[in-house]
């Protein structure tokens, strides 16, 4: 990162999405104890749940739904509701990053992100929108990174203290 406004190094924003995918990963797979504290399954069972379920969407809808059962008490609910929302909120800097193709420019300005998603309006479509890869899309990864840490941690913090399989 420079502090001219200049794109970091294309290599280092690269290890940058790499931390978030890494970072991204390890939180989602703690979805695993939620579905199998809010369901009384096993964390093997629950493995096999998280597995089958093949996008976040689905599994993140698993513990909602779970979490909604009137089973479940009011402030356990809105704890971990709070937290899936937490990690909602992060899931579009991620797939913006995961869900695109890196161009670049021939006269060696800023790379940037074309995202492959098309939405589909009243009238007419909408797609490839252009992210520069410039410094405040390095800052906006780096605390995308420091936040999916924090909801590790509390995701964890929530494992304990309702006895969750760990």
């Amino acid at each position: 990162m420079t502090a001219s406004g200049k794109a970091p190094d294309f290599e280092c924003f690269l290890l940058l999405v790499g931390k978030l995918n890494y970072a991204w990963t390890n939180t989602e797979s703690l979805l695993i104890h939620l579905i199998a504290g809010l369901s009384g399954m096993d964390k093997e069972i629950a493995t096999v749940v998280f597995l089958t379920l093949n996008t976040t969407r689905a599994r993140i809808d698993m513990v909602e739904r779970l979490s909604k059962l009137d089973r479940v008490n009011s402030e356990e609910r809105k704890r971990i509701l709070s937290l899936t929302q937490r990690i909602i909120r992060q899931s579009a800097l991620r797939n913006r990053y995961n869900h695109c193709i890196y161009a670049f420019d021939k006269d060696g300005g800023n790379p940037r992100t074309i995202l492959m998603r098309i939405a589909d309006r009243k009238d007419n479509l909408k797609m490839g929108q252009i992210n520069e890869l410039d410094e405040d899309a390095a800052k906006g990864i780096e605390k995308a990174i420091k936040e999916l840490g924090e909801i590790n941690k509390d995701i964890w913090k929530a494992i304990a203290d309702y006895g969750y399989p760990a």
